[in-house]
């Protein structure tokens, strides 16, 4: 059997555990929002519209923030067109995924939901056909008291308290040849920093987000960081990344090592941050906000399902990218989440894109039933148990050769510590062999296993096994029973099933 070892001090603190890393991403883009999260009509609907069995499930799921309405769709979006009588609201054509929009939920439907689902919004603004002027109105129009034409308009439309919305992304991929107002690095950076001064004049509260690149294999990645935050860095508090992974056929091991591909990104756009505060003579935090991230399965979309989208008719609310994820595409999602928690000194925020269909962690269907895909569990657990402080692991394995990363650990992890609780989150990379960890805890004994859970194939061994509309409850976290701490709680001795992700609560000694 293979081995690891994975060592913890619970005085060694990489930095408290951030609620704003489990967020998520709500865009108007195919079934995200329409049949997604609302659609009157539907047996569980609210009064508004909103369907309450996937609602309980958000809830369940438990992000901290969720970030609106775009993504793509931001680039040609006209926000007053989204308040206001719903019966008034016009009609448009939403050019980034060639589809219908009728802006029957808005800003404030979409606030109420949110407020229901108890999450913080995080709003992004145009400056693709936009910019100055009509970002600083939306601001005004959602945080400002009263007294002004935007703030009483809010107001007449039946939001008299402001939104108080604190975080804003200005623009989105903006790098991207595809973004409608597609920039250089240059011209949207000029942009952006205008746009962020005359922001914190109306409102010198908000946090804002600063464009980076789409991903890191952008010709222009780096340097367009570099030159953004030039502009930029003594006016906003994050810059984003975005990043997104997928199983390419014969490369398993790879895939399975995307966290890896995760930790080296985030370092990267790190040392550009710390290069350019040093040259400004700038000393202040700037946060990573990894506002996109999840397995994606690009090459099918742009090879097979793009081109029906964009050469057909304009529909409302076209099924998108509804990818449908297996047990190996949640063990991933579970490493990059090990991976924020591991990078958390830097990343001060992260947004699984998206929350309902479309590429997410929940599926819904037209008049029918909502349920959890496989990513939804790691998502959901570690969301729930992170907690306090996250602690520096230190990790011996066995190794193996990956085509994208080289030779990476078997074993992936990160722990998280209160004064009652230590929890464990762990990847088995091996897709073929269990593996035995050793968990060295004299620098952070324990007293009882107070749960371990695992989420591997099922009977059968079928790692390509998903959850379906017709088999909601195939994969799911099962108890992990080869469990067992030591008298003295300074070890604890694991089995990680093959192709794993597993969470384990250790109740600390300190306890009482």
């Amino acid at each position: 059997m293979l081995h690891a070892r994975l060592s913890i001090t619970r005085d060694d603190v990489v930095a408290p555990v951030s609620p704003r890393l489990f967020g998520s991403f709500v865009e108007h883009m195919g079934r995200s929002v329409y049949t997604g999260i609302y659609e009157p009509g539907h047996p569980t609907a609210d009064p508004a519209g909103f369907r309450e069995d996937v609602l309980e499930l958000v809830r369940e799921l438990n992000p901290s923030l969720i970030r609106y309405p775009g993504g793509n769709f931001v680039s040609g979006f006209r926000w007053e067109d989204s308040v206001g009588p719903i019966a008034d609201r016009p009609v448009r054509l939403d050019v980034a995924w060639h589809s219908v929009e009728t802006n029957e939920v808005g800003l404030h439907e979409f606030a109420d939901w949110a407020e229901k689902a108890g999450v913080e919004v995080m709003q992004a603004v145009n400056l693709g056909t936009r910019g100055i002027a009509d970002a600083a109105a939306l601001l005004e129009y959602s945080n400002h008291s009263a007294g002004t034409a935007l703030s009483d308009q809010r107001r007449a439309n039946g939001r008299n308290e402001p939104f108080g919305i604190r975080v804003w992304c200005l623009g989105n991929e903006m790098d991207g040849p595809w973004q409608i107002g597609h920039k250089t690095a240059e011209e949207y950076g000029r942009l952006a920093a205008e746009t962020a001064r005359v922001m914190r004049w109306v409102d010198p509260a908000v946090e804002l987000v600063v464009a980076g690149s789409s991903n890191d294999q952008m010709p222009t990645f780096g340097n367009w960081e570099r030159t953004v935050l030039e502009h930029t860095i003594d006016l906003v508090d994050h810059i984003s990344l975005h990043a997104y992974y997928e199983e390419t056929p014969g490369d398993l091991g790879s895939f399975l090592a995307s966290a890896v591909g995760l930790d080296r990104y985030i370092g990267a756009v790190a040392t550009i941050i710390d290069e350019v505060a040093v040259a400004a003579g700038v000393d202040r935090f700037i946060g990573i906000s990894v506002d996109e991230w999840n397995v994606w399965y690009q090459t099918r979309f742009n090879e097979v399902d793009k081109e029906p989208l964009f050469s057909g008719e304009w529909n409302t609310h076209p099924r998108l990218i509804e990818d449908e994820y297996n047990v190996s595409d949640a063990v991933v999602v579970g490493s990059l989440l090990i991976s924020l928690l591991r990078n958390s000194d830097r990343v001060s925020m992260a947004n699984l894109a998206q929350l309902v269909n479309v590429i997410a962690p929940i599926r819904s269907e037209p008049n029918g039933p909502a349920w959890r895909q496989s990513t939804f569990f790691p998502f959901a657990l570690t969301a729930a148990a992170a907690r306090g402080d996250v602690l520096a692991a230190t990790i011996h394995s066995d190794s193996y050769d990956t085509a994208a990363y080289g030779t990476v650990d078997l074993v992936d992890a990160a722990v998280t510590a209160t004064d009652d609780e230590i929890v464990l989150f762990l990847v088995n990379r091996s897709s073929s062999s269990a593996l035995t960890l050793e968990v060295d805890l004299a620098g952070a004994p324990a007293r009882s296993v107070l749960s371990a859970e695992s989420l591997f194939a099922p009977e059968g061994g079928d790692r390509f096994a998903t959850n379906a509309v017709d088999h909601q409850d195939t994969v799911h976290p099962v108890p992990l029973t080869a469990v067992t701490l030591a008298d003295d709680g300074e070890l604890a001795t694991l089995v990680l099933p093959a192709l794993s992700w597993s969470i384990v609560r250790l109740a600390a000694r300190s306890a009482a």
